[in-house]
């Protein structure tokens, strides 16, 4: 099977570990981690604007931006941009010590101080040649709704005892009464946790 692009074109999948044969997605549990990762990241990204246009125009103008098509890096760590702008990060990545962050949640944030430097790739400087075999031919992500369906199918909804994972067992004859709740320093009034 191929390697495939859903959504933004950059991160690529095989096909076969996330589609059935009958070319539908499979269920999220049956997808191996990093590329559920990465899909689960995608839904939120698809239709976000271009990094470097929303770095020139703001949220202020964002519709001023274009939208993004291609993603780089790794998730919560990735770069989105459009055709214009790729061959920023590429020439960033290439030619001014961005490979130094690749694989690091940090790699965004580098390209992004770079680009708030007025650092772009020279004139003409060349981007990566996009083949769509057969763009068409996928299924559609979906949507971040579907997405949270799916993550809450068979979820029995467990409590979860801390003082057992912290290796502590509560007395459950250990009740805190009204009056050890008053005297306590414990402010109702605020949301916790504080910094105060």
């Amino acid at each position: 099977m191929a390697k495939v692009s859903i959504g933004l074109r950059g991160w690529r999948f095989e096909e076969d570990e996330i589609f059935t044969g009958d070319e539908e997605l499979k269920p999220l549990d049956e997808i191996p981690e990093d590329s559920r990762e990465r899909l689960l990241r995608l839904v939120s990204l698809v239709e976000e604007p271009c990094d470097v246009c929303y770095l020139d125009y703001g949220e202020a103008e964002v519709h001023r931006c274009n939208e993004a098509e291609i993603v780089y890096g790794e998730p919560d760590g990735e770069v989105l941009l459009c055709p214009e702008h790729e061959p920023d990060l590429l020439y960033w990545f290439r030619e001014a010590g961005g490979s130094d962050h690749k694989g690091s949640v940090e790699f965004a944030d580098r390209f992004h101080e770079w680009v708030a430097a007025g650092n772009e790739a020279p004139e003409g400087y060349a981007s990566v040649e996009h083949v769509d075999e057969n763009p068409g031919g996928l299924p559609d992500l979906p949507d971040q709704q579907e997405v949270q369906e799916r993550l809450e199918e068979g979820f029995d909804g467990d409590r979860i005892d801390i003082l057992e994972l912290a290796g502590e067992r509560a007395d459950d004859d250990e009740t805190v009464t009204d009056e050890e709740v008053v005297e306590s320093d414990l402010d109702l009034s605020t949301d916790y946790p504080s910094d105060r």
